[in-house]
């Protein structure tokens, strides 16, 4: 168990093993030392009782072992000609289930070589959408049109949770692959998704859900699709392994529509951002960046709106209210001293923080990075209190006499 980020435990793991190698280094070297004193002193009576000691001392060497390198995915992105225009068309498009619409008056364009995520809070239509567009999913209104010549591979759950059970990894990768791709080649798109020696031999009613996921992945990159539908490549795999499809997928010359939790994918990934909220299917056209950019401005903008609203808010009919009485004032004198207080405690708290997060990314020791961890969590509470305090007395200057 490693109390910390995936980041900050990458780095720890890399330190650790230099580390470790380093210690090893040395011990190698006084290893040799005390095996040449060891061979000139043993046969002479005069030193033979410190060549014993030495003999002692070399016995008490031991290496730390240092774990060698786990395989890792890499994986190879299907060659295929890049294309213009538009990929995908919808026009006057309405998706969801006959007891249902989820979004309507959709049209959008995507065009070829684009990699378009779509984004959506949980319930929103995002996999409803992808299932129309790969009809899977009838629409209710309007037109999916695909331009000419695409070749359209899909990766959902419903693909790998129905493989063919009884077939091999190596005979559902045959079955699927494009005309003329030699056997080599299948047994390096395969060990690239790490199904080496006797794995591509198993059988698929053995595999584990994950494994499923894994293998669907070389089957489409077997092919020759110029479309790649992803709905949530990152689930079953592991870190190394989407950074891998990461990869993968920018240097592709086709076209790809996928969905992700994963910001980082995202970020690394999508050139476009096609956003499902409230029944509406918006086109964003940029990257995550830009889109984040975007849709915060709308927020800022709909609380500039809201707060406007407030202040011409027309008075209510009726008498006035009554004034509530007022809490006696502080006098600004004392009030800044205390905001004073409070810029010390924050800056001492958060000084504190950020040299535990420095001493946890160097411990070595699993027991002091517990330790470590606890107690910048223990700083938390207080420094959240400390802020809180700070804009409450920000907001008490502020107030009119």
């Amino acid at each position: 168990m490693y109390p910390g980020k995936i980041d900050a435990f990458l780095e720890y793991q890399r330190e650790r093993r230099e580390h470790d190698e380093r210690i090893n280094a040395a011990t190698l070297a006084k290893r040799r030392h005390l095996e040449e004193f060891i061979a000139k002193n043993k046969a002479r009576a005069s030193t033979a009782t410190r060549a014993k000691s030495k003999s002692k001392q070399l016995d008490k060497l031991e290496l730390i072992e240092v774990a060698g390198d786990e395989p890792t995915a890499r994986i190879r992105a299907p060659q295929v000609e890049r294309r213009q225009g538009p990929a995908l068309r919808c026009k006057d498009l309405a998706i969801g289930y006959a007891e249902r619409k989820v979004a309507t008056d959709i049209g959008l364009e995507i065009d070829h070589g684009s990699r378009a995520a779509i984004v959506g809070d949980n319930g929103q239509g995002k996999t409803t959408f992808l299932r129309t567009i790969v009809d899977s999913l009838p629409p209710i209104e309007g037109e999916v049109r695909w331009g000419y010549g695409c070749q359209i591979g899909t990766y959902a759950q419903h693909v790998y949770t129905s493989l063919p059970e009884r077939q091999t990894v190596m005979d559902y990768l045959e079955s699927v692959a494009a005309r003329g791709v030699k056997t080599q080649e299948i047994l390096d798109q395969a060990g690239a998704l790490l199904f080496r020696g006797d794995h591509i031999e198993k059988k698929i009613s053995v595999l584990s859900g994950g494994e499923r996921a894994r293998l669907c992945l070389p089957g489409l990159l077997l092919g020759q699709y110029n479309i790649l539908i992803l709905d949530e490549p990152g689930n079953h795999l592991d870190v190394e392994t989407v950074e891998s499809l990461a990869e993968a997928l920018i240097a592709y010359q086709g076209t790809v529509i996928f969905t992700s939790h994963d910001r980082h994918f995202m970020s690394r990934v999508a050139t476009c951002i096609i956003e499902v909220r409230d029944g509406r299917v918006t086109n964003y056209n940029g990257a995550y960046d830009a889109y984040l950019y975007a849709v915060n401005r709308e927020i800022e903008e709909g609380e500039r709106e809201l707060a406007r609203g407030m202040s011409k808010a027309p008075p209510t009919s009726g008498h006035a209210p009554r004034p509530t009485a007022r809490a006696a004032r502080r006098n600004e004198r004392e009030v800044r001293k205390e905001v004073s207080t409070v810029e010390k405690t924050i800056a001492r708290l958060d000084d504190q923080k950020k040299q535990l997060s420095a001493q946890l990314l160097t411990a070595t020791d699993a027991a002091l990075s517990l330790k470590l961890h606890n107690e910048i969590e223990a700083l938390a509470a207080p420094l959240a209190e400390a802020e809180e305090r700070w804009c409450r007395l920000q907001e008490e200057l502020e107030e009119p006499a």
